[in-house]
Formats: structure tokens, C-alpha cells, sequence
């Protein structure tokens, strides 16, 4: 009991403090396909960093409503939607594919700021130094929690195992044959999995860093063998043996600090930005409040949720409200929505058991739910991210 509470208590102080994600670490692609947007679709999305919002923009529905309870995270896509529509291409790509620029000040002040709310002003300019080129951590990508541990494990490739020689080898290589020849031939599972790292890995407040609470650590312990140390060594080896790392922007960033132009989010490229700048952008609103909350207050319907991980998180801690969200979810749902999620586990069982009120009687969420399995199969395997222990898609039957 003790350690579940001092678990707790770390994780909320990340999380509540801090901005933990500076990019969205779920694969749009899959979404996106999953999805099949139309122009009248509405989609909620939960902010993260705000990527996957303005990437799903691109298939143009007629509105992004990114939710979140933690208003550094809104400021991000406050910051990145401020920037879309007052920089040119270069000024942005400078900031958020680089993460960096010597002109900050200047680009913040003169042409971003009037642009934001007051409480993203108020953090904006307590964090100056975000997108400074100098110092240690001389890049937007290792800020953060998230971003603080992808420079410490940039700091043990660089000056403790020495390998950074080969992991820009791995991120050229051309074929998935080439990258398995480097993994193997360099040794890099050895080097890179060392004593100290997976003891890192067992640490709470390591995986706070991550945005993995300790719900999701047990999921992992009971359901995978070797527990969470061994899902991450399975889960990242099979990133750079078994998947294409030459579009995989998701790793490149967090092993260099920043994108390059042919390896990069959609929503950073000059042909989308340009689409985003034209108005597109005009359609994402920005909510700091809960999933339920947002929709409890919300006029309208929704027919696309994309609910990342959260629900393990309640499942673990606060069961009472996931079994209200879906309430919320199924009063504002539109017909024909589809709902997708992933999870730590690598079966999900705690939503389909929910009690929820529809047409006037007790109904299991399950019994109003079409899964999609061999669709959410087919795409977990595309993941390039390759985080999540399974990856769900249902459509509401209600």
C-alpha cells in the first residue's frame, strides 16, 4: 500500500506540474484510417500534444475538439496553432520540426502571443527557454518530462555506451534487412539493455516520466512474460528490427531531437501546412476539462472518439468515473459513431462489464458495442510507434 501511494503520488506530480508529452506518441496513420473521416464528423480527441489533432484535420471533418485535463498540454496546440497561422513555413518548421530557434523572443512576442489564451501566455512566458539552441538540452524535444528522458537516454547513448555512430546508422538504413544486420552485428541489445536501464525501467517514477501510471505497469506484470522490462526490450527491438524506420518520426525525434523534412508528422510538411493555414486549423477547438465534462456541456453530437490510453488509467483508479464517461459518451454520441483506444494490456477487460444507462434500462457497454478486430489487428501491427500492449476499434450499435 505503501508503495502504490508514493507510485501515486509521483505520478500526479508530473503529470499535474508538468508538461509531459511534446509530441503525441500514437500513430495518426492507423487513426486516421480506422476513422474514415467524412466532411460531417465531429471528433474528440484527447490533446496529448496536440499532433494527431491537427493531423486528423487533414481529411477534412467539420470539427477537432482536442480535450484535456492538463492545460500545459492545450498550450502546446494553443502554441503550435498560433504559430500555423501568424509564421511562414520556415519560421514554423524551425520551431517545431527542429525544436529551435534563435529567434524566439522575437518570433513569440511580435507574432505569437496575441494569438494565445491568457493561461498559455502565462506559461509561455515562464518557459522561454523551450526553444533556445543553447545549453544542454538544446532542443523543444527534451522538454518535458517525456522530453527530460528521451535527453537522459540520449546523454547514456552519446557518453556511457557510445553508440550514437550506430543509431544514425540505424535511422539511414534503407531496408528492414539493413537495420536487423546493424541491431545484430553492433550488438546493440546488449549495449543498450545493460543492468542500469532495466533498473531504470522498474522505477516508478521512470515510467511517470513516460506517462505510464502504475495501473498500466501492472497490466503489463500480470498479463506479459517478463513484465514491463521485457515488453519495452520486445517492444522497441521489434521498432528497429521489424518495422521501416525510415518514416518512423516518432522514434527519430526522441534519439536526435528533432525531425528532418522527408521524416516528419504531416501536419509539419510545407503541403499541409499550407492546407492547415488556409483555414482548416479554424476547426480544432480547445477544451482543458475532462472527457465527461467536455461532453456533459457540450450542444452537440459527437460520431469519432479517440481516447488514447486514459481509460486504463481509470480503470485502475477511478473506476466509478470511466463508468460515467461512457454514460457521457453514449448521450452524445451521433449515429454511426465509432470509438477508437489503446491500452498498456494486452487485453482489455474492465469496458465491456460497464453498467450504463440506455433506453431506460441497465445495459453492458459491451452489449452496445461492435468491435472491429481484425481491422484493429491489421493496424496494430503497422504501428511505428509500438507501445501499446492492443489497440481497439467499435463502432456503437445503440
Amino acid at each position: 500500500m505503501i508503495a502504490e501511494r508514493i507510485s501515486r503520488k509521483s505520478f500526479q506530480w508530473v503529470h499535474q506540474g508538468n508538461l509531459v508529452y511534446n509530441t503525441c506518441w500514437e500513430d495518426p496513420r492507423l487513426d486516421r484510417e480506422a476513422l474514415q473521416l467524412g466532411a460531417e464528423d465531429e471528433v474528440l480527441v484527447i490533446t496529448s500534444a496536440g499532433c494527431n489533432a491537427l493531423d486528423y484535420l487533414l481529411d477534412e471533418p467539420a470539427k477537432v475538439h482536442a480535450v484535456d485535463m492538463n492545460s500545459k498540454q492545450n498550450a502546446l496546440l494553443e502554441l503550435k496553432i498560433a504559430a500555423i497561422r501568424n509564421l511562414d513555413y520556415a519560421d514554423f518548421f524551425q520551431l517545431f520540426g527542429r525544436g529551435r530557434t534563435s529567434f524566439w523572443k522575437e518570433l513569440y512576442l511580435d507574432a505569437l502571443r496575441h494569438d494565445l489564451s491568457p493561461v498559455s501566455q502565462k506559461y509561455w512566458d515562464r518557459h522561454n527557454k523551450f526553444f533556445s539552441p543553447n545549453g544542454r538540452r538544446s532542443s523543444f524535444y527534451f522538454r518535458g518530462s517525456s522530453g527530460m528522458f528521451a535527453w537522459m537516454v540520449n546523454g547514456y547513448i552519446d557518453r556511457v555506451a557510445r553508440i550514437r555512430k550506430d543509431i544514425n546508422l540505424l535511422l539511414a538504413a534503407e531496408t528492414i534487412d539493413e537495420q536487423k544486420e546493424i541491431y545484430h552485428s553492433r550488438n546493440l541489445s546488449e549495449i543498450l539493455w545493460g543492468r542500469f536501464i532495466k533498473w531504470c525501467m522498474r522505477r516508478d517514477i521512470t515510467l511517470s516520466m513516460l506517462g505510464v501510471p502504475r495501473q498500466q505497469r501492472d497490466q503489463i506484470d500480470r498479463a506479459y512474460p517478463g513484465g514491463i522490462v521485457q515488453f519495452v526490450i520486445d517492444r522497441i527491438e521489434t521498432v528497429f528490427t521489424g518495422r521501416p524506420l525510415q518514416d518512423n518520426y516518432f522514434w527519430r525525434v526522441y534519439l536526435t531531437g528533432q525531425y528532418e523534412q522527408d521524416c516528419c508528422p504531416e501536419y509539419l510538411k510545407p503541403e499541409n501546412f499550407a492546407r492547415l493555414k488556409a483555414g482548416l486549423v479554424d476547426r480544432v477547438s480547445i477544451n482543458t476539462n475532462t472527457v465527461e465534462s467536455f461532453l456533459r456541456q457540450y450542444p452537440g453530437t459527437i460520431s469519432r472518439y479517440v481516447l488514447l490510453d486514459h481509460m486504463d488509467w481509470l480503470a485502475g483508479a477511478q473506476p466509478q468515473l470511466l463508468q460515467s464517461e461512457w454514460q457521457a459518451i453514449l448521450e452524445r454520441a451521433a449515429e454511426g459513431t465509432r470509438i477508437l483506444w489503446r491500452s498498456a494490456g494486452m487485453q482489455v477487460d474492465f469496458i465491456d462489464p460497464l453498467k450504463v444507462l440506455y433506453q431506460g434500462a441497465e445495459t453492458c457497454v459491451g452489449e452496445l458495442l461492435q468491435y472491429e478486430p481484425e481491422l484493429a489487428q491489421q493496424l496494430h501491427n503497422q504501428d511505428r510507434v509500438n507501445t501499446y500492449g492492443s489497440f481497439y476499434i467499435a463502432d456503437l450499435v445503440a
